[in-house]
Order: structure tokens, then C-alpha cells, then sequence
């Protein structure tokens, strides 16, 4: 079963439920004499209107992501928790002080705990009965996803054979990479060696690899890396045996299923309520900086053009979320064509391209207020890793193979590791703002999102920016 089908039946599964919790509710209410609104128009208004207000609960609190792995146990959990919390918003939203509190509630009041339990049991039930069909076709092999065991040992050869015992996993290991590619064309059973670490880019693509799950014996840990690095290149889930979980400690969750151990690198720490908020804080607090600040835009833009000639606005590509350019906005702070000579550089502390009021600009980030457009645009946020130009990329992930891990999330206008440190001036000193972001993405949240907010906002009233 794709991805695209799970979340249809799904949706339509819990199209179905709600309705069917609310419309046991109405039948409820209407048995003990309640109001119920007769008009069938306005009932069906009325339907849709609470469907769509759980269709945004549950997406806000991750309903909706892969249960791929996830225990149905971890999922009624879920959505316990949910309709828990639905309901008491609910309970809220309904709340009559003068009326509640003068008196004991209501028979009528009291319903809204008879709604909570209809719809865990309806929608629980439903995902239930869905979740449960899902494992009963991949044990017969039908929605499994292609896995490529990394690694060509007895340990990877039992890994397979163990896989091979719980279909309803839904893994299918189509074969083995071997780390010096010296075992190719060796067989265990039906699966095959398919080469070395040289043939990971054209066996993932033309195996259609989904999961990688690393199987490496003992490497050392700066050879583990190397391999991550390279996957993080790849659309494809990266699991690990529980030995290797101490070279990657921090950078993993641990996933279980039929007592089956396996560990996710590089899982998404943020809760996607969270990312949902992020987001929303981005487009809410980008619209109103833009316009409170349209004047400062005037102002920077006639002293820019008194200085120096050329355009007001600075655009460079730069790589954006999983390797994707875009196009970032800054006010001009360097004299026009500045790398026209010099080629793609990091500016310098001292450096003679910058003009007088460029260097202002830069000392209290001002220069950076443009890229609030491309916060909008979706292609940035207001917090997160520094973006670079492809031509840095490139060079840095040749050094540090595990830099494409800051791909994973959006860049931001500010970050962990520019209110902790200077701009980049070298590789030295990019790799030394690399663990600053990996540090923000494994430690994400709202929390700290703020925190580097209130830093940022210090830096600039110190005018320490560069």
C-alpha cells in the first residue's frame, strides 16, 4: 500500500467515525428529550463543522504522519491524548460561568464525556480495524518497502534472516552492501551482494530503496559517520542494530516492534504540533515585521544608493531544506560586483568591500530584514541553521560528510550558531558552527526557538553582527 493510499483510507476512515461519534451523540441527546437541531441542511452543516474541527486537531497533533513502525497500541495512545484534549476545548468553548457554577452541571453538560468516549471508540476502533488490515497484507507481502542491508557479516546475515521472520515489520531486504565491496556477488540465501559503498547511489535508485538499515560490526566511529553522511544524501529512512547506538548517541530513537529492536537515526525531535506553531509563528510574525518595518526599507535604501552605485537588494543562491536552492534577499552592503575578482569568498572581519553603511547594516543585522520575503515564501525560517551558497556546500560536505545533516530543516534568519559565533570566515570556523547546528536541530522546540529570538535580539542591540 503507498503512502498517498494509507492517507486516504485513513482520512476517509476518519471522516466516516467522527461522524458516526457525533451522530451517536445527536441519538443519545435525543433519547433523554436534549435539543437536537431538527433541519437536516443545517445537521449537515453542522457535521462538517465538527469534522473539520477534529481533521485540525489531528493534523496539528501528528495523526496523520506514517504509523510505518508505530505499535497500534502507541497509536490508540495517540489518539486518546487527542480526543482528550479535543474534548476539553470543547467543554471550554461551551462553558457558562453564571449558569456552570450557580449550579451542579447539567445532564446535558455531562454529555460531552459520553462524546469523548464514543469517538475513542469510533475513531480508535476504525484506525484499529485499518491498522490491523495493513499488517495483515504486509505479512503477506503486499505495502512492504524495499531495504537495503548495509554491511556484510553474520551479524547482517542473522539481521536479514530475523527480518525475514516478521513480515508484518513490513521491511523487504532486497539485498547486501558490503563496506570495501570485496564480498560482491556473494549470496545468502536468495540476496545478494550488490557491491561496496560505491554502488550505494545506483542500488538505492535503481532498487528503489526506501529503508537502510546499517549493520557495521566494528567500525570506528569516524567511518560510521563517513556512512551516515552519505546516506543523509539519500530519500531513504536510516536504521541501525542497537550496537552501533553509542557512536550515535543523541542522534537517534529507538523503535520496537514484535520486541524487534531497531534504532531511527536523525529522527524529527519536534512534535508536529510544534512544527505546525513554527510555522504559523514564521507567516504571522514575517507579515507584521514587513510592515512595521516599511519605513526602515525606505530609509536603508536611499542611503545605500547615496553610497554606492548598484541595486538596493542583494540576491545569491543559497541551498535551502533537503539540497533545494532558492533565492535569498539581503540589503546590498558591499560595493557592487564584489566577487567579481575575488571569486566565491566569506567576507572578513576587516573586509574593503564592505561600504560604510554596509558595515552598519551588518553590526546590527539590518541587512538581514529582506529575507522576512523568503520566510513567507516557505523557503526559510525565522530560526534555524545559517544557509550557504551551493559553492560552500559543496566544499564543506567533502570535508565533513555529516554537514548535510543542516539540510534536513529550513535555514533561518538567525540560529544557534550565529548568536554563539561569528560569521564563517573559514572552513575551521565552519566546522566549528556545524556543531552548534546539530546541536539546535537534535535539541528543537519552541522553547528554544524563543530563546535564540531574545538572543538575537541582544546581539543586535550590542551591535555585534559582522
Amino acid at each position: 500500500m503507498s503512502r498517498t493510499l494509507e492517507k486516504i483510507l485513513l482520512l476517509l476512515v476518519d471522516f466516516l467515525m467522527i461522524n458516526l461519534a457525533f451522530w451517536g451523540l445527536l441519538r443519545l441527546r435525543s433519547s433523554f428529550d436534549l435539543f437536537v437541531e431538527q433541519g437536516a441542511g443545517l445537521q449537515v452543516q453542522i457535521f462538517l463543522l465538527v469534522y473539520l474541527y477534529w481533521l485540525i486537531l489531528f493534523v496539528f497533533f501528528g495523526l496523520y504522519q506514517s504509523w510505518y513502525t508505530k505499535s497500534r497500541f502507541d497509536e490508540l495512545i495517540s489518539v486518546l491524548k487527542t480526543v482528550l484534549l479535543g474534548t476539553f476545548f470543547i467543554f471550554v468553548a461551551t462553558f457558562e460561568p453564571e449558569r456552570d457554577l450557580a449550579a451542579p452541571p447539567t445532564f446535558g453538560r455531562l454529555m460531552i464525556v459520553s462524546y469523548s468516549a464514543l469517538m475513542l471508540l469510533c475513531v480508535g476502533g476504525g484506525r484499529l480495524v485499518l491498522h490491523t488490515i495493513q499488517r495483515r497484507l504486509m505479512s503477506s507481502g503486499v505495502g512492504q518497502r524495499n531495504t537495503l542491508i548495509i554491511g556484510y557479516n553474520p551479524q547482517a546475515q542473522k539481521l536479514a534472516d530475523k527480518i525475514h521472520q516478521f513480515p508484518a515489520l513490513g521491511y523487504r531486504v532486497i539485498g547486501f552492501l558490503s563496506i570495501k565491496g570485496e564480498e560482491d556477488g556473494q549470496k545468502h540465501g536468495h540476496l545478494h551482494v550488490w557491491g561496496g559503498l560505491n554502488k550505494l547511489r545506483p542500488v538505492v535508485q535503481r532498487r528503489k530503496v526506501e529503508e537502510v538499515i546499517l549493520s557495521l560490526g566494528h567500525l570506528p566511529q569516524k567511518r560510521v559517520m563517513h556512512i551516515i553522511g552519505l546516506l543523509e544524501q539519500l530519500p531513504v529512512s536510516i536504521k541501525i542494530e542497537p550496537d552501533l547506538y553509542g557512536l550515535v548517541m543523541g542522534q537517534a530513537r529507538t523503535q520496537q516492534i514484535y520486541g524487534f529492536p531497531l534504532i531511527e537515526i536523525n529522527p524529527q525531535i519536534m512534535q508536529p504540533w510544534e512544527k505546525t506553531v513554527k510555522r504559523l509563528m514564521d507567516v504571522l510574525f514575517a507579515l507584521f515585521f514587513l510592515v512595521l518595518t516599511l519605513p526602515i526599507f525606505v530609509i536603508v535604501a536611499l542611503l545605500i544608493k547615496l553610497e554606492s552605485p548598484g541595486p538596493v537588494f542583494f540576491k545569491q543562491k543559497r541551498v535551502g531544506k533537503n539540497g533545494a536552492a532558492y533565492t535569498i534577499y539581503k540589503f546590498r552592503t558591499m560595493i557592487q560586483n564584489a566577487e567579481k575578482y575575488t571569486g566565491p569568498v566569506w567576507a572578513g572581519k576587516r573586509d574593503p568591500r564592505i561600504t560604510r553603511i554596509g558595515r552598519f547594516l551588518r553590526k546590527t543585522r539590518i541587512d538581514e530584514f529582506p529575507q522576512f520575503i523568503n520566510v513567507l515564501a516557505g523557503e526559510m525560517s525565522l530560526v534555524g541553521p545559517r544557509p550557504e551558497r551551493p559553492y560552500f556546500v559543496e566544499k564543506l560536505k567533502r570535508e565533513y560528510p555529516y554537514y548535510l545533516r543542516r539540510l534536513k530543516v529550513k535555514p533561518g534568519i538567525t540560529g544557534w550558531a550565529q548568536v554563539k559565533g561569528d560569521y564563517d570566515t573559514s572552513i575551521e570556523e565552519a566546522r566549528e558552527k556545524l556543531a552548534y547546528d546539530l546541536y539546535y536541530i537534535e535539541n528543537m522546540s519552541l522553547r528554544m526557538d524563543l530563546r535564540i529570538l531574545l538572543y538575537t535580539i541582544a546581539v543586535m542591540l550590542r551591535f555585534k553582527g559582522q
